[in-house]
Parts: structure tokens; sequence; C-alpha cells
């Protein structure tokens, strides 16, 4: 609280420059060839903190009560443990290169 008594409002072009720069480092990360699950990792990271900043400060959650917090933050929480406990089957190779192709279709020429 400011010593007026009234709430401080954040510095929205801080917010923008953060969001901007994690958008960037997202862009950076994408680009070398890590491993996919660190990749996965690290995006996902970046995606949640601008989650959070967006929330708290756009969406003004960081002002509220607490019981709006948890409202929040249950849903967000199941989200990221269903993202991570799904990312070895999304991120398994031989998913991929054990699908069986269509066999083709034999064409019978013979007249009859």
């Amino acid at each position: 609280m400011a010593e007026n008594g009234h709430k401080e409002h954040p510095k929205y072009m801080n917010i923008f420059w953060w969001l901007l720069g994690l958008t960037v480092a997202e862009v950076l990360v994408v680009i070398p060839d890590f491993p996919i699950v660190l990749k996965a990792i690290l995006l996902i990271g970046m995606a949640c903190s601008k989650a959070i900043l967006v929330a708290n400060y756009f969406m003004h959650l960081k002002f509220e009560r607490k019981t709006l917090a948890a409202i929040v933050i249950t849903p967000f929480i199941i989200c990221v443990f269903l993202v991570i406990m799904l990312m070895p089957d999304l991120t398994l190779d031989t998913r991929i290169h054990n699908i069986e192709k269509p066999a083709a279709e034999v064409v019978d020429t013979s007249s009859h």
C-alpha cells in the first residue's frame, strides 16, 4: 500500500517487457537442437510464468482475496500436472515409428 492508503498499481509497461522477454526466450528455446523433453520443460515453465504475470497484473488477481486466488490456482495446478504426466506419451518417438501403414489395395485387373 502507498502512504496515502491507496493500493499501488503495477507499472504495466514493466510487465509488458517481461512478457515480451519471455516470448523471445520461448522462440529462442525452440530454435536449437535441444532434447524434446528439455524444450517441453522450458516452454511449460515460461508459459506458466507468463500466465502468472497476466493473471496477477492484468486480471488484477494480485489485489484480490486469497479465496479467489485458490479458485484460480487449483485448475492451473491440475492443468500443469496433466501436461507433465502426459509428456512421456507425447514425446515417445517409438509411438510414431511403430504405426502400421495400411496395406496397398490390390486392384483386380482381370476381366470377368
